[in-house]
């Protein structure tokens, strides 16, 4: 299992769940290993992807449509828009992991986006069930999913005790995004 690539899963409610997956590939990154992040539902630019997209061994997908809405408010034609761009990514991602072009990949927020509908889920099956070997696997998400939690390696869930938007503090450019 050493020379193997493994599974994690970070989820939960708390805070942590995509900073420690890019942590993670940072780490990879820092080693020499090619790394790849897909983020599903998330179009906000953030800090950390300036960064990383500075270095020449990560590679970052991601995107939803453009109307930048919540899931849960989008209409038929947007959910479509945004299938189609997730769908889109995790395939580029998964040509990258089969080809050897990627060491370590990320998919943050895929739990989440598998459980709304917003994301092939033969496709991510097949990856988790079919995962090259060498590949190091990372999935982030709030709510479990038996079934990869089952073919995971790692699972850590990320409990929140406390949280400053609880009490209308919004999130600070720098430290939650």
């Amino acid at each position: 299992m050493a020379d193997n690539g493994l599974i994690h899963v970070y989820y939960g409610a708390g805070k942590g769940k995509t900073s420690a997956a890019l942590g993670l590939a940072l780490r990879a990154s820092g080693s020499g290993k090619r790394t790849a992040i897909v983020q599903f539902l998330k179009d906000i630019a953030s800090g950390e992807l300036v960064q990383l997209g500075l270095l020449p061994n990560v590679t970052v997908l991601r995107g939803k449509d453009p109307s930048r809405m919540f899931a849960f408010n989008m209409d038929d034609e947007a959910r479509a828009a945004t299938r189609r761009i997730h769908d889109e990514n995790l395939s580029r991602a998964l040509n990258l992991a089969r080809d050897g072009g990627c060491d370590v990949l990320v998919l943050d927020e895929a739990l989440d986006a598998l459980e709304l509908g917003l994301l092939d889920s033969d496709m991510f099956s097949e990856l988790l069930r079919d995962k090259p070997a060498p590949l190091e696997l990372v999935i982030t998400g709030h709510r479990p999913i038996d079934w990869v939690i089952e073919l995971a390696d790692y699972v850590t869930e990320m409990v929140k005790h406390k949280h400053p938007y609880d009490c209308g503090v919004s999130g600070r450019r720098g430290i939650e995004f």
